[in-house]
């Protein structure tokens, strides 16, 4: 009995001990699982709730309409327009719509078929798979229709979407930029503008079932998206047109690498115009502009060979050179030199030096391009006569510190600041000696006349138009204003000045000799009659080149007493005999001015030689008889031509009042039977202003001549508004451009 019950006291203990101890692992369970859920609670809970919602909300993103870019005048430089995003939902896709969904994809999007059908097979799983983005309102428009016929709605689905479109095409493009892919800003305003420009996106939160599909009458949220800032830029398209005109025709008939031009407002700062040639279409970025290079690629067999040179096209296509490009601006140089020097008193208007073609400095020898020199000189026949060796002299007194001091005044050492991407940096003795690191008398010897220091093209129109204004070096700006969504202004810009460079009394003596130089010296190629010219031409050679080439440019401003447009003209590389800035640029850097001031409706404001030997104001003969009116034209200086068998005058041409060259023709209607009469226009070119206004009057035209003037034998025509060949009214005006002859140094 005692055995039996030590047996079932022993059993007794061990049950209690297996009770016990499964007790203990239940609550060690227990007490796991608090703290695992205490953790996924309290630690995870946060991004456990985010993958939650993830699987049951659709978040799409809805891209913010990007801001307009305008020109000062309103009109459209870039714009956002409404595109759309096709995207499917794999996961509905079954054997029953398969070949609807590919065929529809295939049909209308134009997308390969072996392709998409690869992309549908292997993401069969997931709701949401890209096809297309940014089609136009025609192929949404087919697309949606076939997906209502065909029954595929939440299979193939649209949503809005954006493109940037540039409705001038290259107009303007390397200021522009132009947008990527993702819709972010490249090159250019797009790209220095692109937080302001780009705006905030908006969403759209749906609900999703187990399969990711949308549950839209469940739940939905949409967030708006905020359009991006719209800028207003100071380029005025008309004047852009007139560069870009004038730029292509340089390009052309100079056979040069690159033509680069700005417009600036002088007394603001203001860019009313800026362009390059070679561009491109920032609706097609990618695609290379120029036909010329296209060809040269086209040339190149090594498939790796042409891939390189492709590229290389296409960002120096992109590339703004007139604000990004160092070149050396040989004598253009030399009104900032001569400012300086007659601001500190080293010379003055009756300094004389006599040129006898040569100057020594060290064992140097330093040859102006005329070898047998010009003889006595003041500063006024220094920029005249563009001469090299008075303005090394000029140099030499002023020294190394008052030289840089001007430099770097004039703004050569520093970037001016204009608001776009590209800017060049200047660096010291890479681009100018500094007295800091190492400027030697040599050094000092050709910097004075613009050789062996590198400025942008807009540091010289910057530095140039301080001559203009009075003295004043102005902040560049191409963004006037800045918008928001409802066109309220948000910013404008406000001219800014740097500093006072020199005083207005210099500036006004010196911009007296650059009209000088236009008048009588290497610019007269930029003369229009009325508009008083101020410019200094320059020709430099570029060292860096292999090759002897060189580099044309003009620097110009006009009116000069109150200037209105400021002027760079820049050609790289021309590859015909004419080489000198005077000869190949002055004549574009006129252009440019006379035609931007008539466009701003500035008068010009004729001397007395001028209007004697011009224009005249027509005369009133209408009702006339012809005998009379005849008698009428003749002693008003002009010649006539009749038209018709009537006896009385029924209309002429010009119109009375109207300026019309001297000795010109007015042609007078005796009767209607006449008023088809065409003349043919001849060709001018090579001929001087006296020969081409004879040839004009033979054909029964007025000449209206741009460049040069009636007493100049050196000027001939090189371009002409008509062909040879077209047939306009008798009486009819032709635009001729004149310009030196010859490869005269500036």
């Amino acid at each position: 009995m005692a055995g039996k019950d030590t047996y079932l006291k022993k059993n007794s203990e061990t049950a209690k001990r297996g009770v016990l101890l499964l007790l203990f692992f239940a609550v060690l369970c227990l007490g796991l699982c608090t703290l695992r859920i205490g953790y996924l609670t309290l630690i995870k809970g946060d991004e456990y709730k985010s993958k939650a919602e993830a699987q049951q909300l659709s978040v799409k993103t809805l891209n913010a309409t990007r801001g307009t870019i305008y020109d000062s005048k309103m009109n459209v430089l870039a714009q956002s327009a409404s595109v759309w995003l096709v995207y499917v939902n794999p996961s509905k896709i079954d054997d029953d719509n398969r070949a609807d969904v590919i065929n529809g994809l295939v049909s209308y999007l134009g997308l390969d078929r072996e392709e998409i059908t690869a992309k549908l097979k292997a993401n069969e799983k997931y709701g949401y798979l890209k096809v297309k983005g940014k089609i136009e309102y025609a192929e949404k428009t087919a697309l949606s229709a076939y997906i209502y016929e065909k029954d595929l709605t939440g299979v193939i689905n649209i949503d809005p979407d954006t493109k940037r479109y540039y409705p001038n095409g290259d107009l303007a493009s390397t200021v522009i930029g132009f947008t990527g892919s993702d819709g972010n800003g490249l090159y250019g305003i797009e790209y220095y503008y692109d937080d302001e420009l780009t705006g905030t996106p908006g969403r759209i939160v749906t609900a999703k079932d187990g399969v990711q599909t949308e549950l839209k009458n469940a739940f939905e949220t949409t967030y708006d998206a905020v359009q991006g800032t719209n800028l207003v830029l100071t380029i005025d398209s008309e004047i852009q047109t007139i560069l870009e005109n004038a730029l292509k025709t340089g390009l052309e008939e100079n056979g040069a690498s690159n033509v680069y031009g700005i417009v600036m407002d002088p007394q603001t700062g203001a860019i009313l115009a800026m362009a390059n040639y070679p561009n491109y279409d920032p609706n097609d970025p990618y695609a290379i502009h120029d036909a010329a290079t296209q060809e040269e690629l086209d040339k190149i067999k090594d498939d790796a060979e042409r891939a390189d040179a492709v590229t290389e096209a296409r960002f120096s296509q992109w590339k703004n050179k007139s604000i990004s490009d160092f070149y050396e601006p040989g004598s253009v140089f030399k009104i900032f030199l001569v400012s300086g020097a007659m601001e500190e008193g080293v010379i003055n208007e009756n300094t004389s030096y006599y040129c006898s073609g040569t100057i020594d400095i060290l064992d140097r020898t330093i040859k102006d391009f005329n070898p047998t020199g010009h003889g006595y000189e003041t500063p006024k026949t220094l920029l005249v006569n563009s001469c090299n060796t008075f303005s090394v002299y000029v140099g030499q007194m002023m020294g190394v510190d008052l030289f840089y001091k001007y430099f770097d005044a004039f703004g050569f050492t520093e970037k001016t600041g204009i608001d776009i991407a590209g800017e060049g940096v200047p660096v010291a003795n890479v681009t100018y000696y500094s007295p800091d690191i190492s400027f030697s008398v040599s050094d000092l010897a050709s910097s004075s006349f613009g050789q062996s220091i590198s400025v942008t093209p807009l540091q010289i129109i910057t530095a140039a138009s301080a001559i203009a204004n009075g003295g004043k070096l102005m902040t560049p700006y191409i963004v006037a204003k800045k918008l928001d969504s409802s066109g309220n202004v948000i910013q404008e810009t406000k001219p800014t000045v740097k500093r006072q460079v020199i005083s207005e009394k210099t500036a006004s003596l010196i911009a007296s000799y650059m009209e000088e130089v236009v008048n009588s010296g290497t610019g007269t190629s930029a003369y229009v009659a009325g508009y008083h010219v101020a410019a200094k031409t320059g020709t430099s050679e570029k060292l860096t080149s292999k090759d002897t080439v060189y580099l044309a440019s003009t620097a110009a401003f006009a009116p000069r007493t109150d200037p209105k447009v400021s002027v760079i003209i820049v050609i790289d590389e021309p590859s015909g005999a004419n080489y000198s800035g005077g000869v190949i640029a002055s004549p574009i850097a006129g252009e440019v001015i006379e035609k931007t001031l008539q466009y701003l409706g500035i008068e010009p404001s004729y001397t007395e030689s001028e209007m004697s030997s011009m224009t005249a104001s027509a005369p009133y003969v209408i009702g006339m008889s012809v005998a009379d009116a005849e008698r009428e034209v003749r002693a008003s200086k002009f010649n006539v031509r009749i038209l018709g068998n009537g006896d009385t005058v029924i209309d002429q041409v010009p119109e009375a009042d109207r300026d019309t060259p001297v000795n010109g023709v007015i042609v007078l209607y005796t009767d209607d039977d006449d008023y088809s009469d065409f003349t043919t226009v001849p060709d001018f070119t090579g001929l001087t202003m006296w020969q081409a206004n004879q040839l004009a009057l033979d054909c029964g035209l007025n000449l209206r001549a741009t460049g040069g003037s009636y007493d100049e034998t050196e000027a001939v025509a090189y371009k002409q508004e008509y062909d040879p060949g077209d047939e306009v009214y008798y009486g009819s005006f032709i635009r001729v451009y004149f310009g030196e002859q010859g490869s005269a140094s500036d």
